[in-house]
């Protein structure tokens, strides 16, 4: 029995995405690896929380130890020869500058990449990104997607084209609200905002003339339901990681508008419109053709379900058992 580590942040309220994602992984494991959880005891702010988070990491090492993404510093007191990190994107390194982006580059990416034998990035677009932001070297990177963590309600009700329910998930700068609420001005739609909004974002919507709704904090069977009572998801974000609500939208059978940039055309597969996310123009004329179209959106709820398939909890688990043994015995 090969026995791994999975090292996680410190849990924090509403944030549980990558949690999601290895819960599902472990669940999903051949029966020759075991992966346990290890949870950090302190938020990641300052340096002495997470100097101690990083010593005590160092006593839970198993035979492979992962860091799992968000606390990359667990990394520096870890067995590098045994050690893989998972590095989801580099949004934060490229929205920051000066000595902030300094810090982050030195000990959020290039010393935890140099601490680790492996590191998987969740898509090719991630890979490049990698690529751009620090020196490493090509064969240390392994490309593993993520895999759909929520089980959907299959949409049952007819697509309301008098009316349509689109879902933005989201509310982070890159998430792209503000255009979409642009683009969509004048609709007869209801906009279903799925997220904590600011401030500044009510009062966008407030001054929109947009019908709007704001779930926020679901549980997973909420989340099922509310992808199944939408009609479109629209999800012109202009970065992602990977973009898993784009899968969860294919497995509710509900058509799929997204960005032809980072890594969401490779995530889509054949199973979405694709749109220039700075473009409210077309983000609006894309919208419009899948209200309008009923062979269209067709055509992107059976390419979704083809889609889908490649991110089956087995499939990507097996991709993680065979990067662990490859680890743990070296050739």
């Amino acid at each position: 029995m090969l026995r791994v580590t999975h090292f996680l942040r410190h849990p924090r309220a509403h944030l549980f995405s990558i949690e999601r994602l290895y819960a599902a992984v472990r669940a999903a494991l051949p029966q020759d690896v075991e992966a346990r959880e290890w949870l950090c005891d302190n938020p990641s702010k300052g340096v002495m929380p997470r100097l101690r988070d990083a010593l005590a990491a160092r006593k839970a090492q198993g035979e492979v130890n992962h860091v799992t993404g968000d606390a990359h510093y667990l990394t520096f007191f870890l067995d590098a020869s045994r050690t893989v990190l998972t590095i989801h994107d580099t949004e934060s390194l490229e929205r920051s500058s000066g000595i902030k982006r300094f810090f982050l580059w030195l000990f959020w990416f290039r010393l935890p990449v140099w601490r680790s034998a492996k590191v998987i990035v969740i898509s090719e677009a991630t890979r490049q990104a990698l690529h751009r932001a620090i020196s490493v070297d090509d064969s240390k990177l392994v490309t593993i997607p993520n895999l759909l963590t929520s089980t959907m309600n299959r949409k049952s009700q007819p697509f309301n084209t008098a009316r349509p329910r689109i879902l933005h998930v989201g509310t982070k700068a890159n998430k792209n609200l503000n255009r979409h609420v642009a683009a969509l001005n004048g609709l007869n739609a209801e906009l279903v905002i799925l997220g904590r909004m600011t401030e500044q974002q009510h009062k966008m919507l407030q001054d929109s003339g947009l019908e709007w709704s704001n779930p926020a904090d679901l549980d997973e069977a909420e989340l099922a339901g509310l992808y199944a009572g939408c009609d479109l998801l629209l999800f012109a974000s202009t970065v992602e990681g990977f973009g898993l609500p784009i899968l969860e939208a294919q497995s509710a059978g509900i058509p799929v508008v997204t960005s032809n940039c980072s890594s969401m055309p490779e995530v889509a597969g054949e199973g979405a419109i694709l749109v220039d996310p700075s473009s409210e123009r077309d983000i609006r004329d894309a919208v419009i053709k899948v209200i309008a179209d009923a062979d269209l959106r067709s055509r992107l709820v059976r390419g979704g379900d083809v889609n889908v398939s490649r991110y089956s909890p087995e499939h990507v688990a097996g991709l993680y058992a065979e990067l662990y043994r490859s680890v743990a015995s070296p050739s």
